[in-house]
């Protein structure tokens, strides 16, 4: 077998062993804090609100639907791109998120659900950190999912899972953005969220 065949074998072993001990790492309380905030919202008739950039806010739109379908909770994500552009070309790139919730009317009684992998730095999130600026001047609960050291998300939010970074360095954003979707998906799924049956179970 060439050495082209056995890097990559080695680099799919690692990757799954470091994702299934990242798993036996989470915060287990966080996720249950996390359960709790989304039972909550849904028992005052609040909304989701969902932000995330690049593979984040692609796994956002996903969990968005999710919610809405299998868990009964009125759940946006921002994707709409006459929205997206429309506010980042008047209102700035780092100021785009925090107008969405604005023209949305995020209330107190709302949730803002933030997935980064960065967690929210200055450098390179600073529309999530004005987002959850905004939320938090409204009272608006905040959870989420942040990679590495968790940023300013972990620091804001009223449950945030941080997911511990690997060993190798080149693996921060994809592992994070696979573990954004664990969570989201055991969360839809929990006991005390669910109510929708998904189509595939039972057949």
């Amino acid at each position: 077998m060439s050495e082209v065949e056995i890097l990559p074998i080695r680099h799919f072993l690692a990757a799954l062993e470091y994702a299934t001990s990242d798993i036996e790492q989470f915060n287990k309380g966080s996720i249950q804090g996390m359960v709790a905030e989304l039972v909550a919202v849904r028992e005052r008739g609040g909304r989701l609100f969902l932000i995330g950039v690049g593979g984040s806010a692609a796994n956002c739109s996903h969990a968005a639907a999710d919610f809405r379908t299998l868990c009964g909770i009125e759940a946006y994500a921002f994707e709409n791109v006459a929205n997206i552009t429309a506010l980042t070309n008047d209102q700035g790139w780092g100021w785009a998120y925090a107008f969405w919730l604005k023209a949305g009317q995020l209330k107190s009684t709302d949730l803002l659900y933030v997935m980064s992998v960065g967690g929210g730095t200055k450098q390179y999130s600073a529309n999530l950190i004005a987002a959850m600026n905004y939320a938090q001047g409204l009272q608006t609960p905040i959870i989420g999912v942040a990679g590495r050291d968790g940023g300013a998300l972990s620091v804001m939010a009223t449950a945030c899972v941080v997911v511990p970074e690997p060993t190798d360095k080149a693996l921060i954003t994809p592992i994070t953005e696979s573990m954004q979707a664990v969570i989201w998906h055991l969360l839809v799924s929990h006991p005390a969220l669910k109510r929708a049956k998904t189509a595939w179970e039972g057949k």
